[in-house]
C-alpha cells in the first residue's frame, strides 16, 4: 500500500524572519556607529605585526641546521634562547602533538597554527630554497678529512682543465665534505677533463649509496618504470631507456630513498611557533565623560532591541523544534507524529519527519516480511538436502546417482534463490551497471526461446516468436535477455500441456515494446497488483509444484526500471496473461 506524501509549501520562511531580525540589529549597530563617528570619537587601531619573513627564515634555518646534524632535540634549548634574544620574539618548539620541547618563555599560549614544521627531510619552500632535503643532512655520507683532501685535489685539477677550455668552473664543497664543480658541467669539457669522475663514490660512500640505489630502483619498479643508477652527488641516470614522463618520478624516488635512509640520522619533525615582538597596545578610545555616557546608552539600547527581537523569534522557532526533539527521542520501536503548525521550513521539516516515520513503518513491515520470505525460501531446499543426506548417512536410502541428482536439483534451486536475491540487492543499491549496445531484437528472442525449449518440450508447451528480423534496439543485451527469459520461464510454468507461449516485439513511437503472452491459467484481477512483489505467489500454499523462487518478476521490474522503462501485465483468468515490457530508445 503506497503512502500519501504530505507537502507543506513555504510561506513566510524562517530565512526571511531571521534575515529581517539580523537587518534590524545591523541597522541599529550601523546607526550607533555613525553617531559615534559624528560625535568626534577617534579610535586608533594598532595591530601587532609579526617579525619580517627574514627573521622567520633565520630562526627556521638555524633550527633546520640543528636538526640536520643531531638525532634528537635534547640540546636545542640554548639555541632557542639565543635566537629569541637576537630577534626579540618568543620562540617555542613542540612535538607534532603540541608537547613542549624547548622555549624562550614559560606558559606561553600557542596559536592555532604553527609558524612552520621543522623537518630537515621536508623543507618549507616558503622559508627555504635549498630543495626538498636540507644539504646539511648528510648522514652516512660525511667524509673523512683524508677523503675530503683527495676529492678537493681532483676537483682543482678538473677546474683548471675546464678553465683552460674557456669554461667557467668554480670548486664548491658540500656539507658532507664532497667537492663539486659549479655551475653545471659542460658536456664536451666534462668528457675531456674527466669531470664526470667526481661523481663516482669513494670507498666509504659505496655502502650507503648502494642502499639509496636499491630504494630508488624499488620505488621506480613499483610504478612499472625502469630502474635507476644514483651517483655520489645524487644525480641519476636510467638503467636502460627511461619511459616518457619518468624524470619527475625518478627524482621523487631518489628523494624518497634519501629520506628513508636519513631518517635515523636527523632529529624528528617538530612544530615551530614564533610570536610577535613585545610592545604595548596603544589602541583605545579618547572620550569625554559625556560622550562615554552617550555611548553606553546607545550600546544598551542596541543590546535591548537585539535581545527582544531574538527572544521573540527564537521562542517561536524553538517550540516546534522541541516537539521534534521529543518525538525523535522516543524508543526506536515507537512511531510518533508531530503536529504541523507552520508553513515555513520548520513546518516542512515536521511534515518530512512525519513522512519519514510513515516510510519507516512501511520499510519495517517490508523488512520483517522479507526476512520471513527469505528464511522460508532457503529453509525448504536446505531441509530437503539435510534430510536426504542424513538418510544416506544412516543407510536408509542408497547413496547413488538418483540421490546425487536430487541433491543437485535442490542445490541449483538454492543457488537460483541466492542469485535472484543478489540481483535485487544490486538493483536496490543502484549499483547495477548497464552495458548498452545495438542489438537485433529477434536474435535475442530466438536465443531466449532456444534456451527454454528443454523445459517447454516435456511440459508440452509450444514456443513461438512474432518479431521482424530487422528491428533494432539499444539496451544491455545480458540484462534484456534476463528480463525476457524470466517472463518466458514464468509463462511456461503457468501454461498447461498443449498451450503456447508467444514472444512479440515492435516499435511504438520512440519505445521498444516486448510482449510475452501465454495461454495459461491467467491471474485473478485481485492479484494483478502483487505479481511483481518479491516472493509473491498466487498459490497461497507456497508449494513448489510450479517451480520458481518468487523473485523472477521482481527482477524483471527492477531491470526494466534500470533501463528507464516499465513493465505491466494484463490477464484473463482461464485464458492466459500478457506481460509487456516498454523500453525508451534514443
Amino acid at each position: 500500500m503506497g503512502l500519501r506524501r504530505v507537502r507543506v509549501w513555504p510561506r513566510g520562511g524562517l530565512f526571511a524572519r531571521l534575515l529581517t531580525a539580523s537587518l534590524l540589529v545591523a541597522v541599529c549597530a550601523v546607526a550607533a556607529t555613525a553617531w559615534l563617528a559624528v560625535a568626534g570619537t577617534t579610535r586608533a587601531i594598532r595591530i601587532q605585526q609579526g617579525q619580517s619573513l627574514k627573521d622567520d627564515t633565520r630562526v627556521y634555518d638555524a633550527l633546520i641546521g640543528y636538526a640536520a646534524t643531531h638525532t634528537d632535540w635534547g640540546g636545542v634549548q640554548d639555541l632557542v634562547g639565543d635566537l629569541a634574544a637576537r630577534t626579540g620574539r618568543p620562540i617555542t618548539v613542540t612535538t607534532p602533538a603540541r608537547t613542549r620541547v624547548a622555549g624562550s618563555e614559560q606558559g606561553v599560549r600557542l596559536p592555532y597554527r604553527p609558524t612552520a614544521l621543522v623537518d630537515p627531510l621536508r623543507l618549507d619552500p616558503v622559508l627555504s630554497d635549498a630543495g626538498p632535503i636540507d644539504p646539511r643532512a648528510v648522514g652516512p655520507f660525511l667524509l673523512s678529512a683524508k677523503d675530503r683532501e683527495k676529492l678537493r685535489h681532483s676537483a682543482d685539477q678538473v677546474a683548471r682543465c675546464l678553465r683552460g677550455m674557456d669554461v667557467t668552473a668554480e670548486v664548491a664543497t658540500l656539507p658532507s665534505g664532497r667537492t663539486t664543480i659549479r655551475p653545471a658541467f659542460d658536456p664536451k669539457g666534462s668528457l675531456v677533463c674527466d669531470a664526470l669522475g667526481l661523481r663516482m663514490p669513494l670507498r666509504s660512500e659505496r655502502v650507503p649509496l648502494d642502499q639509496v640505489n636499491e630504494l630508488a630502483t624499488r620505488c621506480m619498479k613499483q610504478q612499472g618504470r625502469d630502474g635507476l643508477r644514483v651517483w655520489a652527488d645524487f644525480t641519476w641516470a636510467f638503467l636502460g631507456k627511461g619511459p616518457e614522463n619518468s624524470a619527475h618520478a625518478a627524482q621523487e624516488c631518489v628523494t624518497e630513498a634519501r629520506r628513508e635512509q636519513l631518517v635515523s640520522y636527523v632529529s624528528p619533525p617538530v612544530l615551530l611557533f614564533v610570536g610577535d615582538h613585545n610592545s604595548q597596545d596603544t589602541s583605545g578610545f579618547h572620550l569625554s565623560p559625556a560622550n562615554t555616557t552617550r555611548i553606553a546608552g546607545a550600546a544598551a539600547l542596541v543590546l535591548a532591541v537585539a535581545a527582544a527581537v531574538t527572544t521573540l523569534v527564537g521562542r517561536r522557532m524553538v517550540r516546534p523544534l522541541r516537539a521534534l526533539i521529543g518525538a525523535a527521542e522516543h524508543p526506536a520501536d515507537v512511531s510518533v507524529r508531530v503536529p504541523v503548525t507552520t508553513r515555513d521550513e520548520i513546518g516542512r521539516l515536521s511534515a518530512a519527519f512525519n513522512d519519514l516515520a510513515d516510510r519507516r513503518e512501511l520499510l519495517e513491515r517490508q523488512r520483517k516480511s522479507l526476512v520471513g520470505d527469505v528464511a522460508h525460501e532457503l529453509r525448504t531446499p536446505l531441509t530437503n538436502m539435510r534430510g536426504w543426506l542424513e538418510a544416506g548417512q544412516d543407510g536408509l536410502t542408497p547413496v547413488d546417482q538418483d540421490l546425487v541428482a536430487l541433491l543437485l536439483e535442490e542445490a541449483v534451486l538454492l543457488q537460483h534463490v541466492i542469485d535472484d536475491l543478489r540481483d535485487l540487492a544490486a538493483a536496490d543499491a543502484r549499483s547495477l551497471v548497464l552495458h548498452r549496445e545495438p542489438l537485433y531484437v529477434r536474435d535475442l528472442l530466438e536465443q531466449v526461446m532456444s534456451a527454454h525449449r528443454g523445459a517447454a518440450g516435456p511440459a508440452g508447451t509450444a514456443l513461438r516468436i512474432e518479431a521482424a528480423g530487422e528491428l533494432e534496439a539499444y539496451a544491455d543485451r545480458v540484462r534484456l535477455r534476463q528480463v525476457v527469459g524470466n517472463l518466458v520461464s514464468n509463462a511456461i510454468r503457468h501454461t498447461p500441456s498443449g498451450g503456447r507461449v508467444v514472444a512479440r516485439s515492435r516499435r511504438e513511437g520512440g519505445d521498444l515494446v516486448v510482449e510475452v503472452a501465454d495461454s495459461g491459467s491467467g491471474i485473478d484481477p485481485a492479484d494483478l497488483d502483487h505479481v511483481f512483489d518479491r516472493f509473491w505467489r498466487a498459490d497461497k500454499s507456497r508449494s513448489r509444484q510450479t517451480g520458481g523462487s518468487g523473485l523472477g518478476l521482481a527482477i524483471v521490474r527492477k531491470l526494466t526500471e534500470a533501463h528507464g522503462g516499465s513493465v505491466s501485465v494484463a490477464s484473463t483468468p482461464g485464458r492466459g496473461s500478457v506481460f509487456t515490457v516498454r523500453l525508451p530508445q534514443p
